[in-house]
């Protein structure tokens, strides 16, 4: 049986994919800020449509604050046809938004993930779990000034997974 070899997160994102000042003051708009930030989306209004629809969704469902100030939005499912690539935002609030998380802190970091197959929906998810237990790379991600520094902090701590 072949084993999948762990999908890179660092290799998901990109400096344009990330957003270190989010103006939103509730969840559904930041909801929207974050689809607004995926470039392969930009020239595609009834993808953009397809996919916040499908996060507004998810969160009426069960809300993906995950606690510790972070929030994973991500669809119920894999959206198969609307990228061919998974993708994840990443996007940080100075004050943080209500979120209706476990233990009711606002999310002030946020990864939106949107992915093709659910193996990968479910992998990226597994993995960003597992990082978000270091609670270093959460005060790190809260100070990092540049997109790059985001980047490179996630890679780091991949590298000692």
């Amino acid at each position: 049986m072949k084993t999948a070899t762990p999908v890179a997160l660092n290799e998901l994102l990109s400096p344009a994919a990330i957003n270190l000042n989010l103006k939103s003051t509730d969840r559904d708009s930041v909801l929207a800020e974050l689809v607004d930030q995926i470039p392969q989306l930009a020239n595609q209004p009834e993808a953009r449509e397809t996919l916040l629809r499908a996060l507004y969704e998810r969160e009426q469902l069960h809300s993906t604050g995950i606690g510790d100030g972070i929030a994973v939005p991500h669809s119920r499912n894999a959206l198969v046809g609307l990228v061919d690539q998974p993708i994840m935002v990443f996007g940080r609030h100075a004050q943080g938004i209500p979120y209706d998380a476990i233990d009711e802190v606002p999310a002030r970091l946020f990864f939106l993930v949107v992915a093709p197959t659910v193996t990968q929906h479910l992998a990226i998810l597994a993995r960003l779990s597992r990082l978000f237990r270091d609670s270093r790379l959460r005060r790190s991600l809260l100070a990092a000034d540049q997109p790059e520094k985001v980047l490179s902090l996630i890679r780091d701590a991949e590298a000692k997974l």
